[in-house]
Protein backbone atom coordinates (compact mmCIF):
# COMPACT_ATOMS: atom_id res chain seq x y z
CA UNK A 1 0.00 0.00 0.00
CA UNK A 2 1.65 3.60 -1.02
CA UNK A 3 1.22 6.53 1.49
CA UNK A 4 -1.15 7.67 -0.56
CA UNK A 5 -3.36 5.14 -0.37
CA UNK A 6 -3.40 4.70 3.15
CA UNK A 7 -4.09 8.40 3.84
CA UNK A 8 -6.82 7.86 1.63
CA UNK A 9 -8.39 4.85 4.03
CA UNK A 10 -8.13 7.03 6.85
CA UNK A 11 -9.23 10.43 5.42
CA UNK A 12 -10.96 12.29 7.84
CA UNK A 13 -14.76 13.64 7.74
CA UNK A 14 -16.85 15.65 9.96
CA UNK A 15 -19.75 13.92 10.73
CA UNK A 16 -22.71 15.54 9.10
CA UNK A 17 -25.09 15.93 12.19
CA UNK A 18 -22.69 15.58 15.51
CA UNK A 19 -22.00 17.40 18.34
CA UNK A 20 -20.47 20.99 18.13
CA UNK A 21 -16.73 19.13 19.64
CA UNK A 22 -17.16 16.74 16.50
CA UNK A 23 -17.66 19.09 13.96
CA UNK A 24 -14.75 21.69 15.56
CA UNK A 25 -12.03 18.43 15.54
CA UNK A 26 -13.77 16.51 12.27
CA UNK A 27 -12.77 20.38 10.22
CA UNK A 28 -9.66 20.67 12.16
CA UNK A 29 -8.29 16.72 10.99
CA UNK A 30 -9.51 17.67 7.74
CA UNK A 31 -7.39 20.55 7.46
CA UNK A 32 -4.91 18.52 8.82
CA UNK A 33 -4.76 15.48 6.48
CA UNK A 34 -5.21 18.13 3.55
CA UNK A 35 -1.77 19.43 4.59
CA UNK A 36 -0.23 15.73 5.34
CA UNK A 37 -1.47 14.60 1.23
CA UNK A 38 0.03 17.91 0.08
CA UNK A 39 3.49 17.41 1.33
CA UNK A 40 3.22 13.75 0.85
CA UNK A 41 6.08 11.87 -1.16
CA UNK A 42 7.94 14.70 -2.04
CA UNK A 43 11.55 14.62 -1.49
CA UNK A 44 14.02 17.79 0.22
CA UNK A 45 13.71 19.83 -3.46
CA UNK A 46 9.95 19.07 -3.51
CA UNK A 47 9.77 20.19 0.24
CA UNK A 48 11.76 23.20 -0.93
CA UNK A 49 10.35 24.55 -3.98
CA UNK A 50 8.66 27.82 -3.92
CA UNK A 51 5.99 29.57 -6.00
CA UNK A 52 6.70 32.82 -7.87
CA UNK A 53 8.26 35.10 -5.48
CA UNK A 54 6.85 33.64 -2.38
CA UNK A 55 9.40 32.00 -0.24
CA UNK A 56 6.73 29.74 1.55
CA UNK A 57 7.71 25.78 1.44
CA UNK A 58 5.73 23.22 1.67
CA UNK A 59 8.24 22.20 4.39
CA UNK A 60 8.34 25.40 6.03
CA UNK A 61 4.66 25.08 6.59
CA UNK A 62 5.18 21.81 7.90
CA UNK A 63 7.68 23.66 10.39
CA UNK A 64 5.40 27.00 11.05
CA UNK A 65 2.24 24.40 11.64
CA UNK A 66 4.14 22.45 14.36
CA UNK A 67 5.60 25.62 16.19
CA UNK A 68 1.50 26.71 15.59
CA UNK A 69 -0.16 23.39 17.00
CA UNK A 70 2.29 23.49 20.11
CA UNK A 71 2.05 27.47 20.31
CA UNK A 72 -1.80 27.31 20.45
CA UNK A 73 -1.70 24.83 23.32
CA UNK A 74 1.37 25.19 25.29
CA UNK A 75 0.53 28.90 25.48
CA UNK A 76 -2.91 29.47 25.15
CA UNK A 77 -4.48 26.26 27.30
CA UNK A 78 -1.58 25.05 29.23
CA UNK A 79 -0.28 28.63 29.99
CA UNK A 80 3.41 27.67 29.67
CA UNK A 81 6.08 28.05 26.89
CA UNK A 82 6.23 26.01 23.84
CA UNK A 83 9.43 23.24 24.42
CA UNK A 84 11.81 22.16 21.79
CA UNK A 85 12.95 23.40 19.22
CA UNK A 86 11.10 26.74 19.93
CA UNK A 87 12.04 27.60 22.95
CA UNK A 88 15.73 28.04 21.78
CA UNK A 89 14.56 30.60 18.71
CA UNK A 90 15.37 34.56 18.75
CA UNK A 91 11.86 35.01 17.41
CA UNK A 92 12.73 38.91 17.91
CA UNK A 93 15.74 38.71 15.61
CA UNK A 94 14.18 36.12 13.26
CA UNK A 95 10.37 36.14 12.75
CA UNK A 96 9.91 33.82 10.30
CA UNK A 97 12.52 31.32 11.81
CA UNK A 98 10.30 27.98 11.46
CA UNK A 99 9.79 28.92 7.88
CA UNK A 100 13.39 29.69 7.17
CA UNK A 101 14.91 27.00 9.00
CA UNK A 102 12.87 24.47 7.45
CA UNK A 103 15.72 24.29 4.73
CA UNK A 104 17.88 22.52 6.49
CA UNK A 105 15.68 20.07 7.73
CA UNK A 106 15.00 16.30 6.20
CA UNK A 107 11.74 15.61 5.40
CA UNK A 108 11.57 13.04 7.56
CA UNK A 109 12.73 15.19 10.54
CA UNK A 110 9.84 17.83 9.23
CA UNK A 111 7.08 15.10 9.00
CA UNK A 112 8.27 13.70 12.86
CA UNK A 113 8.14 17.59 13.87
CA UNK A 114 4.86 18.44 12.71
CA UNK A 115 3.27 14.79 13.45
CA UNK A 116 4.39 14.92 17.31
CA UNK A 117 2.99 18.28 17.44
CA UNK A 118 -0.29 17.14 16.27
CA UNK A 119 -0.19 14.15 18.28
CA UNK A 120 0.39 17.04 21.59
CA UNK A 121 -2.26 18.71 20.66
CA UNK A 122 -4.60 15.85 20.23
CA UNK A 123 -3.56 14.72 23.04
CA UNK A 124 -3.77 17.62 25.09
CA UNK A 125 -7.59 17.97 23.28
CA UNK A 126 -8.93 14.72 24.37
CA UNK A 127 -7.98 15.36 27.63
CA UNK A 128 -9.68 18.39 27.67
CA UNK A 129 -13.07 17.12 26.70
CA UNK A 130 -13.12 14.51 28.70
CA UNK A 131 -13.29 16.55 31.58
CA UNK A 132 -15.71 19.41 29.88
CA UNK A 133 -16.74 21.24 26.90
CA UNK A 134 -15.67 23.46 24.81
CA UNK A 135 -16.54 26.64 27.52
CA UNK A 136 -13.37 25.88 29.00
CA UNK A 137 -11.26 28.57 29.55
CA UNK A 138 -7.40 28.31 28.68
CA UNK A 139 -4.72 29.31 31.44
CA UNK A 140 -3.83 32.53 29.03
CA UNK A 141 -4.78 35.56 29.99
CA UNK A 142 -5.27 38.80 27.31
CA UNK A 143 -4.44 42.31 28.35
CA UNK A 144 -8.07 42.53 28.53
CA UNK A 145 -8.22 40.30 31.07
CA UNK A 146 -10.51 37.89 28.82
CA UNK A 147 -9.10 34.18 28.45
CA UNK A 148 -9.69 32.04 24.94
CA UNK A 149 -11.59 29.10 25.36
CA UNK A 150 -11.19 25.73 23.67
CA UNK A 151 -13.91 26.51 21.04
CA UNK A 152 -11.60 29.84 20.38
CA UNK A 153 -8.40 27.83 20.06
CA UNK A 154 -9.44 24.61 17.94
CA UNK A 155 -11.31 27.51 15.31
CA UNK A 156 -8.02 29.35 15.49
CA UNK A 157 -6.35 26.10 14.17
CA UNK A 158 -9.19 25.61 12.00
CA UNK A 159 -8.30 28.69 10.04
CA UNK A 160 -4.78 28.16 10.17
CA UNK A 161 -4.78 25.04 8.75
CA UNK A 162 -6.97 26.17 6.03
CA UNK A 163 -5.33 29.82 5.06
CA UNK A 164 -1.71 27.25 4.95
CA UNK A 165 -3.67 24.30 3.19
CA UNK A 166 -4.24 26.87 0.03
CA UNK A 167 -0.75 27.83 0.00
CA UNK A 168 -0.10 24.16 -0.14
CA UNK A 169 -2.33 23.39 -2.89
CA UNK A 170 -0.29 25.57 -5.53
CA UNK A 171 2.73 24.97 -4.17
CA UNK A 172 2.44 21.13 -4.54
CA UNK A 173 0.86 21.77 -7.82
CA UNK A 174 4.05 23.53 -9.16
CA UNK A 175 6.21 20.75 -7.91
CA UNK A 176 4.38 17.52 -9.53
CA UNK A 177 1.16 18.48 -10.58
CA UNK A 178 -0.81 17.11 -8.40
CA UNK A 179 -4.10 18.73 -7.75
CA UNK A 180 -6.90 17.80 -5.83
CA UNK A 181 -9.11 18.42 -2.31
CA UNK A 182 -8.66 14.72 -1.49
CA UNK A 183 -6.18 11.64 -1.87
CA UNK A 184 -7.47 9.28 -4.39
CA UNK A 185 -9.47 6.62 -3.36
Amino acid sequence: MTENEAEAEAWPEPPLAGTEAAAILGALERQRATLAWKCSGLDASGLRATLGTSTITLGGLLKHLAHVEDGHFARLWLGSPAGAPWDTVDWDSTPDWDHSSAAGDTPEQLRALWQESVARSRAIVDKALSTGGLDQLGAYTARSGERPNLRRILLDLVEEYARHAGHADLIRESVDGLTGEDPPR
